[in-house]
């Protein structure tokens, strides 16, 4: 009888061992599950990122996103496309992101934010470095995000800019160059324009269609203006060394809006914003929208903080030029070109 007993025990034991072992199993299975489950939800997020020309701020946008995106902990992968200054490529890049189904469309500039936002209508589309978002036809008049489309814009406070320029030479005439096709320069064209009519300072605007026409449009009005003015044109900046090459020979000084490019020196002084800190700032937006956050709901961004901006001056290209910068605004600058070498305070 102790026997038997003893035999029952250890059938039962047996049996509560092997639903132990099983239990384990099962738990190890799930744990696996739930680990692939884990694994499919922290997904590589496919991005389009589609700017309209090559040019040192663009570019810095371009890093500035795929850095905040890494700074998030969002894993992705990126398709970048230029446009090489032309709307129908613009346009063709768009159209190519739809078909590959990215989850999500960067576009840098413009002209490639407004393709974007008409082909593509069910993935986000967060544009950059836009100076009318609004005239644009990308939000609408709150500035609140509309639809799937949202992001940051590059507008300047062109009447301050021409001051500032008028400080450290005397404007009697303003040469001023921009490209016809971008909306944003358009726009910018309407600010240069009422500036110059409320400060008393003639302007002398010409247009361009592409980068190759830069240089032949500085030459012919280098002659009439006592200096020219750049505001925010993708186009004009990717063909800027053309343009201060001339304005340089004939003691002219240049005024950039785009801070980023002229780091490589000949434009006396430039204001505006640091590209790559916007671009981290565009990032920032993205990362919000892949995170569940509706582009709708998302303000367009304006740059206003100091902290986001840049000034710099070039003192080899104000002694070419025969002009003194006057101290309070050199103590001003944040970047500094002397003797061909750059420094940032």
């Amino acid at each position: 009888m102790k026997k038997n007993i003893s035999v029952s025990r250890t059938l039962v034991c047996a049996a509560l061992c092997a639903s132990a072992l099983f239990a384990a199993i099962a738990a190890t299975g799930c744990a696996k599950k739930e680990a692939a489950a884990g694994a499919d939800a922290a997904q590589t997020f496919r991005i389009g990122i589609s700017k309209i020309v090559a040019h040192p701020a663009l570019d810095a946008i371009e890093q500035g996103v795929k850095d905040e995106l890494a700074a998030r902990g969002l894993d992705a992968s990126f398709d970048g496309q230029n446009a090489n200054g032309d709307v129908n490529t613009a346009m063709q890049i768009a159209t190519k992101f739809k078909a590959d189904g990215v989850d999500a469309v960067v576009a840098i500039a413009t002209p490639t934010a407004v393709a974007a936002a008409n082909v593509i209508k069910d993935k986000p589309v967060i544009f950059a470095t836009v100076t009318d978002p609004i005239g644009a036809g990308l939000v609408g008049a709150d500035n609140m995000g509309s639809g799937n489309v949202t992001g940051l814009s590059d507008k300047i406070n062109v009447e301050d800019q021409i001051l500032l320029f008028n400080k450290i030479k005397t404007l009697k005439t303003l040469g001023y160059i921009y490209t016809s096709s971008e909306a944003n320069s358009a726009s910018a064209l309407a600010d240069v324009e009422a500036a110059c009519k409320k400060l008393g300072i003639a302007l002398v605007a010409q247009s361009i269609t592409n980068s190759s026409e830069v240089k032949q449009a500085t030459q012919a009005i280098i002659g009439r203006v006592d200096g020219i003015y750049l505001t925010t044109d993708n186009t004009v900046f990717s063909a800027l060394p053309a343009l201060v090459e001339v304005a340089l020979s004939n003691k002219k000084p240049v005024f950039s809006a785009d801070t980023t490019s002229a780091m490589n020196g000949g434009c006396v002084i430039a204001s505006g914003f640091d590209y790559y800190k916007a671009g981290r700032a565009t990032g920032t937006i993205l990362a919000d929208v892949l995170e569940g956050k509706a582009p709708s709901s998302i303000p367009v961004k304006y740059i206003t903080d100091p902290s986001e901006t840049d000034f710099l001056i070039d003192l080899d290209a104000a002694k070419i030029c025969g002009i003194t910068i006057p101290a309070d605004i050199l103590a001003s600058a944040s970047k500094i070109i002397e003797n061909g070498k750059l420094t940032t305070k």
